[in-house]
């Protein structure tokens, strides 16, 4: 949001505890082990976790994965993608972003009190879901007169917005999924890192792809006329030589008969 450069996580929520590692046979990655699915508090990282021997984790708490000693966390296992989560995983982070949301007020109020129009069209509080033109301008305008101090402040004054950390919550979980192609307000990226490339960005993919498969077709097209040209050429080049041939043997035979 305030900082758009990659930032590493030093805490997370724990989404899922799976004591016994997934069930799912075909996923051998866990190999049975004690495996946590969670979510970063500063960027929302989806990342799986591995936890000490002889530690257990409990859902929704928060455990520390930076530099330097961890009580509970042996290591990152890694980034986890939103279509391997797991059932828990999926009701619980919503409750879980907006418990991160609620513990850094001061950070998202600042949010409804910067946040600058998008374009010409379109203001970035409008990609907050709930949030339309009447909203957007009742915010704007308010915020002219006073800063919001916080989201309780920010409920009394704009009657229509009940829920402003749910509503964050909410965006905040569009980004992460990425089992859906990001289009129109979905496609823009307010709390959380764009991901490199994922399955929301198959249709830009598959069009650079395509764009290859394009180019190489178009080179290898090129390249069979090129051969084509010589193959003609060198064809005629044997007529040529074959009529040559042709004409010095009537010439022969001809002098040959006088």
């Amino acid at each position: 949001m305030d900082d758009p450069t990659p930032r590493k996580e030093e805490n997370a929520i724990v989404l899922d505890y799976l004591k016994f590692g997934y069930i799912n046979p075909n996923r051998s990655i866990s190999h049975g082990k004690p495996i946590a699915q969670a979510i970063g508090i500063r960027k929302f990282t989806l990342m799986e976790l591995i936890p000490k021997r002889g530690i257990d984790l409990d859902i929704h708490e928060d455990v520390y994965i930076g530099s330097g000693k961890r009580d509970q966390i042996y290591r990152v296992k890694g980034l986890l993608r939103f279509e391997n989560l797991t059932a828990t995983s999926r009701i619980e982070m919503e409750y879980a972003i907006k418990e991160i949301v609620l513990n850094q007020e001061e950070k998202y109020i600042k949010f409804f009190n910067e946040i600058d129009a998008l374009n010409t069209r379109m203001h970035k509080l409008e990609l907050i879901p709930g949030i339309g033109k009447k909203q957007m301008q009742m915010i704007l305008d308010e915020r002219k007169k006073e800063p919001f101090k916080s989201f309780e402040d920010l409920t009394e004054r704009i009657p229509l917005i009940k829920d402003p950390a749910g509503m964050l919550a909410q965006r905040v979980k569009l980004e992460l999924d990425t089992t859906q192609v990001k289009r129109g307000k979905k496609k823009y990226y307010l709390f959380t890192q764009v991901p490199n490339r994922h399955p929301s960005n198959k249709r830009r993919y598959k069009n650079k792809g395509n764009y290859r498969n394009n180019k190489n077709n178009q080179n290898r097209k090129n390249n069979r006329n090129r051969n084509n040209k010589n193959n003609k050429n060198k064809i005629n080049r044997n007529n040529k030589n074959n009529k040559d041939n042709k004409n010095k043997t009537n010439e022969n035979k001809t002098l040959k008969d006088n």
